[in-house]
């Protein structure tokens, strides 16, 4: 049976199931389950340039892999509803963005790319939410008009 993690938006008590997909992402499943070893809470941002998905910032506690030896792995630029996805870009890699970015992204709908500032950008599609993708697209819809919503993301027990 496929390994699992959930993400619930935390103050509306709204849980969905991501079913990780081992077999066409092996390294990056890996990674972001070692990672998950404790459930993260973070901040979701709607996407400002790919459509129908929100981010989540990995936190710096979750920060235990080098995230630019990981490998490209069933990478696409236009995620379906309910996909996952892994994003790293390094420091100073975008004009006016000193930071790094360590991010999951997930798709809630439809019609998503993943298209930025610099242009395409192929990322690793890691697993896909099989459970509640209806209650998750609501919540997400909400962050357009409310803002930032606090996520939680951690392994399915």
């Amino acid at each position: 049976m496929a390994r699992s993690l959930y993400v619930e938006f935390t103050e509306a008590r709204v849980r969905s199931i991501i079913t990780l997909n081992e077999d066409n992402a092996p390294v990056t499943c890996a990674t972001i389950w070692e990672a998950l070893v404790r459930p993260i809470r973070s901040p979701a941002l709607h996407a400002m340039f790919a459509g129908p998905e929100i981010m989540l910032g990995l936190p710096p506690e979750a920060q235990t892999f080098d995230a630019a030896a990981m490998p490209a792995e069933n990478q696409d630029c236009f995620p379906k509803a309910g996909e996952c996805l892994w994003f790293y870009q390094r420091k100073n890699l975008m004009k006016g963005l000193a930071d790094e970015l360590w991010e999951i992204g997930i798709f809630y709908g439809d019609g998503g790319r993943v298209f930025g500032p610099l242009g395409w950008t192929p990322v690793n599609i890691f697993g896909r939410i099989t459970e509640n993708l209806e209650g998750f697209q609501a919540e997400c819809a909400k962050i357009r008009w409310e803002g930032a919503k606090t996520v939680e993301l951690g392994r399915n027990a």
